[in-house]
């Protein structure tokens, strides 16, 4: 991740530093000798390897460590299923942890199960936290789900829904569940889909969809799931849904807290020509 998030910053500063070379070549008051020329970063040391070779998958979307034993991960198949991989052999099965496909809608290319965390206290809370769609009707789901004491079964029928998001479409889904340093629940909804965010979602702060949403599940509020914590931006704003922690965002699939800095960085999926990475802020 350290890497990974030094690429992303030399990146950014590449970008930043030719913005302000070139808005300084514009200056009618800097002579044409004095002028600097852009410097590009350094490119970082990255390897690619491959992994698991053997192992038969379908349509993997995410892997994440099982926090009690730092050989075993799941990994999360977007029909429905999460597969238990043990990394330190070179396998060629994996067997299945839970299988949501009775309830997981997958029929195009942007729905599915998305995304899945363990709760910080693991194994003391044995909660795991899974972001999915559903169909009839169309929604995305933020759900509970209780794990054995090995860490190597989900129970099915533990489900317990967090919250549900209406989706006018099939597409912009996406969406990543995570845990935040200060142990709060943060997750990615994207813009509801079609194109050009017909619906003026992300700037609509009436709706989750198109925003970075931030709740407490270890607390609830009186008839949900989960409780607002005091120190979201918009609590107490007329016209606000208090969930909200960042807005104007269209279809977040990844995100991470850097380890070190505990920035949230976003990797937003782009329309046509760009794609985009953000650090995504209160």
């Amino acid at each position: 991740m350290t890497r990974s998030s030094s690429f992303v910053a030399a990146v950014l500063a590449a970008c930043s530093l030719s913005v302000v070379v070139a808005a300084g070549a514009q200056s009618a008051a800097a002579p044409q000798a004095a002028q600097a020329k852009p410097t590009a970063a350094p490119i970082p040391d990255i390897d690619l390897a491959r992994v698991l070779p053997k192992l038969e998958t379908i349509r993997p979307v995410q892997m994440i460590q099982l926090p009690t034993d730092e050989s075993l991960w799941y990994l999360v198949e977007q029909p429905g299923n999460i597969r238990l991989v043990d990394m330190r052999s070179d396998v060629a099965q994996a067997p299945i942890v839970v299988d949501l496909r009775d309830r997981v809608n997958d029929r195009t290319n942007e729905e599915g199960l998305l995304s899945a965390a363990f709760h910080p206290s693991f194994p003391a809370k044995r909660e795991l936290y899974v972001y999915y769609t559903a169909a009839k009707p169309r929604r995305s789901v933020l759900s509970r789900l209780t794990v054995s004491e090995d860490g190597r079964t989900v129970d099915p029928k533990s489900e317990v829904v967090i919250m549900e998001f209406a989706q006018p479409y099939w597409n912009h889904n996406g969406g990543t569940v995570l845990f935040g340093p200060d142990g709060k629940l943060y997750l990615s909804l994207g813009d509801g889909g079609a194109a050009n965010d017909p619906h003026d979602y992300g700037q609509n702060m009436k709706s989750h969809l198109g925003k970075v949403i931030r709740i407490d599940v270890d607390t609830k509020d009186e008839g949900k799931q989960y409780s607002v914590p005091k120190d979201n931006p918009f609590v107490g704003k007329e016209g606000v849904l208090p969930e909200i922690w960042a807005s104007g965002t269209r279809n977040i699939w990844r995100m991470h807290f850097d380890r070190v800095t505990g920035d949230l960085w976003a990797g937003d999926v782009g329309q046509n020509a760009w794609e985009e990475i953000s650090i995504i802020v209160k």
